[in-house]
């Protein structure tokens, strides 16, 4: 496929990173497949079902071949939702995988990463190829047969 039909996906625009030394990127993550998961940690939705399902991802497939990121991007509910209450959720969830925090946005509110990718809401989940391609863009609950499928069949064309 051409990238007319699969874009590259944009630069992450994260401000800090929990969980990990040096900041992933697109760039150092070429060769893999990125389950990127944007969650908030005050929406339900995501505790329940979007970052849960991360974990079972990167749990189920090989981090030499694909690697699971989160990004808190935060619309909402501003000053509840600071980095040292991350941290703390962080923790007490027991979310082990790298999670960025997304760069606050212009007069709309919006973070930076959020508006580069279209997203609606949280959670979002994005599938991006071995060749930093966006693949899969899913607002709401995925299926986790469905993404199974999904993220198999990029491994596949990667391999």
């Amino acid at each position: 496929m051409d990238e007319a039909y699969h874009p590259r996906a944009p630069a992450w625009e994260v401000e800090q990173w929990f969980n990990i030394d040096q900041a992933p990127t697109l760039g150092s993550l070429r060769g893999k497949v990125i389950v990127l998961e944007a969650f908030q940690m005050l929406c339900p939705g995501c505790v329940m079902h979007g970052l849960p399902q991360a974990g079972r991802v990167r749990q189920t497939f090989p981090s030499s071949k694909l690697a699971v990121i989160g990004l808190h991007t935060v619309f909402e509910h501003h000053a509840a939702m600071t980095p040292t209450s991350l941290q703390a959720f962080l923790h007490e969830y027991r979310i082990t995988f790298p999670v960025g925090v997304d760069m606050p946005g212009g007069r709309d509110g919006l973070p930076r990463t959020m508006r580069a990718y279209g997203m609606q809401g949280t959670p979002t989940l994005i599938l991006i190829d071995a060749k930093g391609r966006l693949r899969q863009h899913h607002f709401g609950q995925v299926a986790d047969l469905a993404l199974g499928a999904e993220i198999a069949e990029l491994l596949i064309e990667a391999a």
